[in-house]
């Protein structure tokens, strides 16, 4: 095809960004919504090629097309269309701006990859896996060439061409009848290699072999022979990825080898099961747990080996990611590094509100042309920004941060303001001043980020809508949701437009729209979109992903603040099983939805059962975040709101003085959740009949609002309200009026007293 050549009126080729044996990949536009795209095309096989040959290579790329247009996740390459233009058979599909995973060991000069880039992209490509198989898809080719890596950190699945469909085995098995090997040596199970029945569990066999050689920076079985290859991955036990690299860690050198177990039985269930496993293990949660000795076992074969499939014959080793024996490795990367020299430079000490980053010099016809940067100077700013993207994956938002903005202001003076890259580590800059809860200076990092962005990609680019979806955000959290809401609609508007109603990132934008929707109390148009969200998610990404649940939990919310408290306890407790099973018991999204579940409890009156749920969940929250959490003292706040609605008012009192004391030790006397304690104490005496003691606790809470919150706010207001009620039980009748009169004035001003 030439290059200007036009496919059916609508897709325009450019230049071919990859080949394959049976085909190419063009970059390409969409001309009917202007948008690039990637485009692959069947290339013509010719008259002298075995007509059944043919006939199943363009079966299969049909296949692919029809398998990956099922597939809607953040983990999968995303297919717009498909069609056939003077014979060729042509796929559509988003364009990734990356590198997959054979090309970062190749450009990484065959030294493996840094050790928290394995660990995630284990964990993106086990969440994409764990989609697949839900949808009853078994990929069969999974490799390095096969996962990309995309600028911004994210993992995709691509090639989805011989995978098989649960429902079609029938037209797999005529697939596979032709001789043609069904996979690429280095990476296929010993089911695949045997010719034995093949399941999700091939794939997870096949995602150890990945994750093995971009640990290590060889194959499990490196070895140049096809036949011994296959041999190996049958017959002989791995060799653990310890002795090949001795800075990796245990967790990930048994979760590998537990993947690379030669019977399916051995792996681990399936692909949520292995998330879950290494996502408990990086956080530092439940140690995995290993395999069966008997699955590790070294021991040689007592029989003799069944003999390979014929398909084997005189097959070559095919591609495996890097080749050759391993050079010598850089000292591995040390995240301590981002507050050295080396990375920061310390000269400038960062203030608590840091002032904005430098916009750069405005373009000018009279300024010099900006010398072009070494390939070093570029390497090196590469490097600083993945480890500052290290650091926040290890929860280190302080390093994190002092390493991005350091990266940001180098890139700006080597590449430009506008740079793709400058507008990249902004971005990661800005995201950790949210984490750390600065709004205000996240906000105008991503406003500029925003930008930056439409003047370099266009409104409508993923990158640009990233951006200003984080701008909404942050708005949000500024309890500026007007705002937010205004700018929320406009980005969902171009996702529906450009990605469709149903595409991942269009969804999420939805969820925020919905939420957002909440705070500005309109409630019940945000339960109706956060339940069209939660279907659509349940639909696309499988009723137990964490991306359904957070929509489900969103719906519960809305259910509450709608007052239908039953609806909203059953929904709480869908969500805390689903997290139960999929991120385990004592996750802080599952602890989460069960002190939900435990609200609800109270506000339907069954307050028995709400302590009961409390007293678990305070337990629970001690020993996984310790005693002194604001969420556990957040669950021990209601245990105690809960035995005094069981009419256990002494026990209530304690709870409530016990969390008051920690609280204001931590968080200080003048502290909202303290007051709130300190409130809750007075409560517990006035129950008690105790009101003489319970007026100095009211009186305080509402004297330390007024100085800190104006005497008009709500809370002052219900705190003197608080007060004035305590007068009234004691009998000073006219202290009481008083107090009362000045509440009601205060909320209700007279015309031209506002």
């Amino acid at each position: 095809m030439a290059e200007t050549r036009l496919i059916q009126g609508r897709y325009r080729l450019h230049d071919v960004i990859g080949r394959g044996g049976m085909g190419e990949v063009w970059r390409a536009t969409d001309e009917l919504l202007g948008r690039r795209v990637a485009v692959k095309c069947l290339k013509p096989l010719g008259p002298h090629r075995d007509p059944d040959f043919t006939r199943v290579v363009r079966e299969r790329f049909r296949r692919e097309a029809r398998v990956a247009a099922s597939l809607q996740h953040r983990g999968v390459t995303v297919v717009h269309d498909f069609g056939e233009s003077d014979g060729v058979l042509f796929l559509v599909m988003e364009l990734l701006e990356g590198h997959n995973l054979s090309q970062l060991l190749e450009e990484n000069k065959q030294h493996p990859l840094p050790v928290q880039d394995v660990v995630d992209i284990a964990e993106q490509v086990a969440d994409a896996l764990a989609y697949t198989h839900r949808q009853g898809i078994v990929h069969r080719d999974l490799k390095p060439a096969n996962i990309m890596r995309l600028g911004d950190g994210a993992v995709k699945i691509c090639d989805f061409g011989i995978a098989r469909l649960g429902a079609d085995i029938g037209f797999t098995s005529r697939l596979t009848g032709t001789g043609i090997a069904m996979g690429t040596p280095h990476y296929m199970s010993p089911e695949q290699i045997s010719g034995g029945e093949i399941d999700h569990r091939s794939d997870l066999y096949s995602l150890g072999c990945v994750l093995y050689e971009i640990a290590t920076g060889v194959p499990p079985f490196d070895l140049d022979d096809a036949w011994a290859v296959l041999v190996g991955h049958r017959d002989t036990p791995p060799e653990p990825l310890r002795t090949r690299r001795a800075e990796l860690p245990d967790y990930l050198d048994r979760i590998v080898l537990d993947l690379l177990a030669k019977t399916p039985d051995g792996r681990p269930a399936d692909a949520t099961d292995l998330r879950r496993r290494i996502v408990t293990a990086r956080t530092g949660g439940v140690p995995v747990v290993t395999v069966p000795a008997q699955v590790l076992d070294t021991a040689p074969m007592a029989s003799a080996p069944p003999r390979l499939p014929h398909w084997t014959r005189g097959m070559t080793a095919g591609h495996k990611a890097i080749t050759g024996p391993l050079a010598p490795r850089e000292p591995a990367y040390d995240p301590a590094a981002g507050l050295t020299g080396a990375w920061t430079r310390p000269s400038r000490a960062l203030s608590p509100t840091e002032p904005p980053l430098p916009a750069g010099p405005a373009p000018s016809p009279e300024l010099p042309a900006r010398p072009a940067p070494s390939a070093e100077l570029i390497a090196v700013l590469a490097g600083r920004h993945r480890a500052g993207l290290g650091l926040g994956r290890l929860g280190r938002w302080d390093e994190a941060r002092d390493v991005l903005r350091s990266v940001t202001e180098d890139r700006e003076r080597a590449l430009g303001p506008d740079h793709a890259d400058t507008l990249a580590s902004r971005y990661e800059y800005a995201f950790t001043l949210s984490r750390l809860a600065r709004p205000a200076d996240a906000l105008r990092e991503f406003a500029r980020v925003g930008e930056g962005r439409v003047r370099l990609l266009g409104v409508d680019h993923p990158d640009t809508l990233a951006a200003r979806q984080e701008t909404a955000y942050v708005l949000g959290r500024l309890g500026r949701h007007f705002e937010a809401h205004q700018l929320y609609a406009e980005v969902l508007a171009s996702r529906e437009r450009t990605m469709g109603p149903d595409h991942p990132d269009t969804l999420r934008c939805r969820h925020n729209l919905a939420f957002n929707l909440g705070r500005l109390g309109r409630t019940e148009e945000s339960y109706r979109m956060a339940r069209e969200v939660a279907e659509a998610r349940a639909r696309l990404l499988g009723a137990e992903h964490p991306d359904t649940l957070v929509t489900r939990y969103e719906v519960a919310y809305t259910l509450g603040r709608l007052g239908r408290w039953s609806e909203a306890l059953s929904a709480y407790r869908e969500v805390t099983a689903a997290r139960g099973s999929v991120l385990g018991a004592d996750h802080p999204d599952t602890l989460a939805a069960r002190h939900e579940v435990g609200i609800c409890l109270g506000r339907l009156g069954r307050g028995a059962e709400a302590v009961e749920i409390f007293r678990d969940l305070v337990a629970a929250r001690t020993r996984v975040h310790g005693a002194d959490d604001p969420e556990t003292l957040r669950a021990r706040h209601a245990l105690g709101v809960n035995l005094g609605r069981t009419a256990r008012w002494d026990e209530a009192l304690a709870e409530a003085r016990a969390v008051r004391a920690v609280r204001e030790r931590v968080l200080g006397p003048e502290h909202p959740d303290a007051l709130v304690s300190l409130r809750e104490v007075a409560v517990a005496l006035g129950r008690l009949d105790r009101w003489e003691e319970a007026l100095p606790a009211y009186r305080q809470v509402a004297e330390v609002r007024e100085r800190v919150l104006g005497e008009t706010h709500p809370d002052t207001l219900a705190g003197r309200h608080d007060e004035a009620h305590c007068l009234e039980r004691l009998g000073r009748h006219a202290a009481a009026v008083e107090l009362y009169r000045k509440v009601a004035a205060l909320r209700h001003p007279a015309p031209g007293h506002a």
